[in-house]
């Protein structure tokens, strides 16, 4: 679903991504990880169109995407949750929701939600559990619940492929638990790749893990192999259990 071939993006002098190559299967569920300044944003950023490499291919589901714009691979069904919050505050929860839904089915109609979009947004709500939270303003949410209704935003353009960018950065434990089956929980159909440096939440999700280094793949197995991985306990899993 997708697949990254000898990717490379500087910045100047500075080499964020340096010959990044990595094939993600459809259905799979992959993180990245890695020490900051590894390259993940970086990595992100390129596959969802926010920035170009400056060599190397990408292609999607294997339609070559390279440099393509972020609303050209959210119409051939890529989509994001930022780690930073990515939402409408004063609108509420179901019309943010909403929005997502009609921007998935064509240009934005001016007047109030049809009925119909009202009642899928309501069900995408209760599915991250939200239920009864379609009234509330997105400003008057906890930190965890926006969280959840970025998910349901995400979900709501009925993306192939999700990019989770640090899913469950600046929760509680209760809220970490909740996000992580949420995810956990999503349908088995969708690709997910997952930035994340809750090391306890990457080895219940993934599949698969990716480990960046100064921009390069240093690392590339399951879980188990990742965490036996000598080079990968010394430049970043030992250093996070130390913390």
């Amino acid at each position: 679903m997708i697949d990254v071939r000898d990717l490379h993006r500087s910045f100047g002098g500075v080499t964020a991504l340096d010959g990044v190559t990595l094939a993600v299967a459809e259905g799979e569920r992959r993180a990245i990880i890695g020490p900051n300044g590894a390259g993940k944003t970086t990595l992100f950023n390129i596959l969802t169109g926010e920035l170009a490499p400056t060599g190397g291919t990408v292609r999607l589901a294997g339609e070559d995407v390279t440099g393509r714009r972020t609303f050209e691979l959210a119409r051939r069904g890529l989509a994001r949750m930022y780690q930073r919050n990515e939402l409408f505050d004063p609108l509420t929860a179901r019309e943010n929701v909403a929005l997502a839904l009609t921007a998935k089915a064509g240009p934005y109609r001016f007047g109030g939600i049809p009925a119909d979009e009202a009642r899928a947004a309501d069900e995408l709500l209760e599915r991250v559990g939200l239920a009864g939270a379609g009234a509330t303003p997105a400003r008057a949410l906890s930190h965890g619940q926006r969280r959840q209704l970025e998910l349901a935003v995400a979900l709501a353009t009925a993306p192939r492929v999700l990019l989770l960018d640090e899913p469950t950065a600046g929760m509680s434990p209760a809220e970490t638990a909740r996000i992580a089956e949420l995810i956990a929980s999503l349908a088995r159909s969708l690709t997910l790749l997952v930035v994340e440096h809750d090391m306890d939440v990457v080895f219940r999700l993934a599949d698969r893990i990716t480990v960046l280094h100064e921009g390069k793949v240093i690392a590339d197995g399951t879980p188990a192999q990742v965490r036996g991985d000598t080079l990968v306990n010394e430049v970043y899993l030992g250093k996070v259990i130390a913390e």
